[in-house]
């Protein structure tokens, strides 16, 4: 939710008046598909990188703030919690070398981001969550100093009505509570944006879902949270559970979660938009003085910011999103699946991965998703947030028989998905040597089944085995992790083990 609100409390009227305008929102959005209104395709996709500060020790910095006004950029901006950056990068049209030129403009804009957080003693670190973490660092008096995040964190709060349970079983289990929803601040992801015109949004959104669980298995990058060893990406049940507004018997009922995979397959981006008024009610009730019939009935383009605003609080992995360019509204899918890191070869990989594979999957004659069950997608998910690179995918069969089987993950993506990925960058008018570079990413760690969540997880058992102490332990991985990181070799050819013997913590 990046608009800018003003803190303030919200009574009866405002929530019955906002679910009015969300109403007329929804019928806006629908003439607007109708009448065939959108911007025609440009073949855009856009990056959002969330990062997080940390030491020279691996602790995080509590400086996002100084660090910022150090940096002077629009392409950075403040995220959750003080320790929270985020880099956006503008929007690149795909084919010829964009992959390479993308990752140049990361890597200049990281290092200069690094060198001005360098000046308050701090540091960037891409990771999906930082190891070195504690649960007084994921406290409400560390959100960043932002009305949006105060004001969204006292209607969470306020909505469930008691403390955020943490409860998540992996290598290791972690319970614990919260007061507010800071530990969310704790995952750092990328956001993948696609422009789509309404006529092939649902397919893309579909062919996204399809894939988000083999994005996980290749991309894991989240392995540790307070000192316990969770889920090789621990992100999305760490989301789903510190934005949870549902006390446990709303869960008994089956109320979904804000944070959400989802539940079927779609014909067209108006599902999602109508799913989210139909089962979200309004954290936000903040309305916009714009009537949008009135502004479609005289030939212009309504913001339907209530219906933005709305879906910014529902947390898809897949997420729709309207907007305005030039005076033409567009639709775009948002992808948020993958962790931030381990490098920036790694994210930009990542990228051209998915970019490939849902354009490919996106325009098979047999879709994938009228040959995989919904639920299947979900547990493949799942499974990779658990696994990750280990993970067993459920895929359709190939051949004339049909059906759906059960692989390993690297052999999916191996002997099936690298060679669509390739296919669908070729259709992009991407040049080969950007394909063979950045899908060769993929291809090593499948290889080697390597990835930053199985790197993290190795190296911390390493330092454990030379004797340190747990805390000493995240600590020391934390530090190798940003070194190697920084130097920029993709994760799968990273050196497993702390470089030389470090004092006993």
């Amino acid at each position: 939710m990046g608009e800018k609100v003003v803190a303030g409390g919200f009574d009866l009227s405002d929530r019955q008046r906002y679910r009015d305008k969300l109403r007329q929102c929804l019928s806006g959005l629908e003439r607007l598909l109708a009448e065939q209104r959108f911007d025609r395709p440009k073949n855009l996709m856009g990056l959002e990188i969330e990062l997080n500060l940390a030491g020279a020790d691996g602790m995080p910095r509590m400086l996002n703030a100084e660090v910022l006004e150090r940096i002077a950029s629009r392409d950075f901006q403040t995220e959750l919690a003080m320790f929270n950056l985020e880099v956006n990068i503008a929007p690149h049209r795909l084919g010829g070398r964009v992959f390479d030129r993308l990752a140049e403009e990361l890597r200049t804009s990281l290092a200069y981001a690094h060198r001005k957080a360098g000046e308050v003693d701090a540091g960037i670190v891409m990771i999906g969550i930082l190891p070195t973490l504690d649960r007084d660092d994921l406290v409400s008096s560390n959100l960043s100093d932002v009305d949006r995040y105060t004001l969204l964190n006292d209607q969470i709060v306020a909505a469930r009505g008691e403390d955020f349970v943490l409860d998540i079983d992996g290598v290791e289990r972690l319970t614990c509570t919260s007061k507010s929803i800071a530990p969310e601040a704790a995952c750092t992801s990328v956001q993948l944006h696609l422009q789509v015109t309404p006529g092939r949004f649902a397919d893309v959104w579909n062919a996204a879902q399809a894939v988000a669980g083999v994005q996980i298995a290749v991309g894991a990058n989240s392995p540790f949270l307070f000192g316990r060893e969770l889920w090789r990406e621990s992100r999305p049940p760490l989301f789903q559970q510190s934005t949870d507004t549902r006390p446990p018997e709303l869960q008994a009922q089956g109320v979904r979660p804000r944070t959400w995979f989802g539940e079927r397959w779609i014909s067209s981006a108006y599902d999602l938009f109508e799913e989210n008024l139909r089962y979200y009610p309004a954290l936000l009730p903040i309305c916009d003085d714009e009537d949008p019939l009135e502004v479609l009935d005289e030939g212009g383009v309504p913001s339907l910011a209530e219906l933005v605003l709305h879906n910014g609080t529902v947390y898809r992995w897949n997420r729709p999103v309207y907007g305005i360019a030039d005076g033409v509204p567009h639709l775009r899918v948002e992808n948020r699946v993958l962790p931030a890191g381990p490098t920036v070869v790694d994210v930009v990989a990542n990228a051209a991965f998915y970019y490939g594979l849902v354009r490919a999957l996106a325009e098979e004659s047999r879709p994938v998703w009228s040959r995989l069950p919904f639920s299947a997608a979900a547990a493949n998910f799942d499974a990779a947030c658990r696994y990750g690179i280990e993970a067993r995918m459920t895929w359709p069969r190939r051949g004339r028989y049909g059906g759906v089987v059960e692989v390993d993950a690297v052999s999916l993506v191996r002997d099936e998905l690298l060679p669509l990925a390739e296919a669908g960058l070729a259709a992009w008018g991407v040049e080969p040597a950007d394909r063979e570079l950045y899908l060769g990413v993929i291809e090593e760690r499948c290889r080697r089944r390597v990835n930053g969540a199985s790197w993290q997880a190795a190296t911390f058992h390493r330092a454990l085995e030379a004797g340190l102490s747990r805390d000493a332990a995240l600590a020391a991985t934390t530090r190798r992790y940003s070194e190697l990181m920084h130097r920029g070799e993709p994760v799968h050819a990273w050196p497993v083990g702390l470089p030389e013997r470090v004092p006993l913590g």
